[in-house]
């Protein structure tokens, strides 16, 4: 099977997709043969090994594991003895940030939290750009205890993370003002922004509305610019650990001392963000939006145009030639 391969850490001049051997499958595992997945930020950070922390969790000086890709959609072509929760052609989706080994022709897995059935009326491209910044998203909401009536400010919100959360925090009637560029202010209102500041004319840390909650999912701000547009007991959560790693010591002080806060948004397990997930497109009050889509022989481009940083929403890799509902 053709797989996405990287030795070693780096940027994405050391991926190459090469042929290599179909994976055994145990007894508790399925066999998916993988249609689509994305490249996200997670990846990226997999890639490249940054933070450094990144290379604590995925191997000290290169990567155990040599196939990328942390999320995928797919059919299940073949199942384990062990195994009674999925069956053979069932259409199923599913994340790991720690990697998955996904960015392949077909991938074994074994079935945990990791393992969804995907919607009837969802096509895998959906069904897959709907995972990684949603399951960030779904924590950032969980994290920040947002509640009707309150205004919010999404930074970052064409991204993966931020359409998602704008999607979500919608749906508990908050006031949204949304951050884009000018292109796309129209379509932060299709998704439900009440407001919207074009990044490229007007600095939000310094504008005259106060926010309950500022939503930093690019991590391209910091508690302290944030602070002036802060209610008097309002919360900043990022998405990122912020110069010095900041944000860990100050989402351990700041609620101690009182006033004005900073949550940070640890992911929440799979248990609780893919059902979620699944529940929203269900209803049709989330669909995650989708940039642009590559063949897998492609896929060391898609990674170099995600790390330029001029993503809107998700990267589609697609793996298999045909698209099946």
């Amino acid at each position: 099977m053709k797989a996405a391969i990287r030795r070693s850490y780096g940027s994405p001049h050391v991926i190459k997709v090469e042929e290599i051997q179909k994976p055994t499958l145990k007894d508790n595992e399925v066999l998916i043969r993988i249609f689509a997945t994305t490249v996200n930020r997670t990846d990226c950070a997999n890639l490249t090994g940054k933070p450094f922390i990144m290379h604590l969790m995925l191997g000290l000086t290169k990567p155990r594991k040599i196939v990328l890709g942390t999320d995928f959609a797919g059919v299940v072509v073949a199942t384990g003895k062990d195994i009674d929760s999925f069956q053979v052609n069932q259409r199923v989706f599913g994340f790991t940030d720690m990697g998955l080994e996904s960015q392949a022709e077909f991938m074994a897995l074994k079935p945990k939290d990791n393992l969804i059935v995907i919607p009837e009326q969802i096509d895998f491209a959906q069904a897959v750009a709907s995972l990684e910044g949603a399951h960030y998203a779904h924590s950032f909401i969980l994290k920040s205890g947002i509640h009707s009536g309150q205004k919010v400010l999404i930074n970052g919100a064409t991204g993966a993370i931020g359409s998602a959360l704008l999607q979500f925090a919608r749906t508990f009637d908050a006031k949204i003002t949304a951050t884009c560029s000018t292109e796309n202010i129209e379509l932060m209102h299709s998704l439900g922004a009440d407001q919207v500041v074009d990044y490229t004319k007007e600095d939000f840390t310094r504008g005259s509305r106060k926010y309950d909650i500022v939503f930093d999912t690019v991590g391209k701000s910091t508690f302290g610019r944030c602070k002036p547009i802060l209610k008097k007991n309002g919360t900043y959560i990022s998405s990122e650990l912020g110069p010095y790693s900041q944000n860990i010591f100050y989402s351990i002080f700041t609620p101690l001392i009182g006033g004005k806060k900073v949550k940070f948004p640890i992911p929440y397990p799979l248990t609780f963000t893919l059902p979620y997930i699944k529940s929203k497109m269900e209803k049709g009050v989330f669909k995650p939006l989708i940039d642009r889509e590559y063949p897998l022989k492609e896929i060391a481009k898609a990674y170099e145009y995600v790390l330029s940083g001029k993503k809107i929403g998700n990267v589609i890799i697609n793996v298999a030639n045909e698209r099946v509902l």
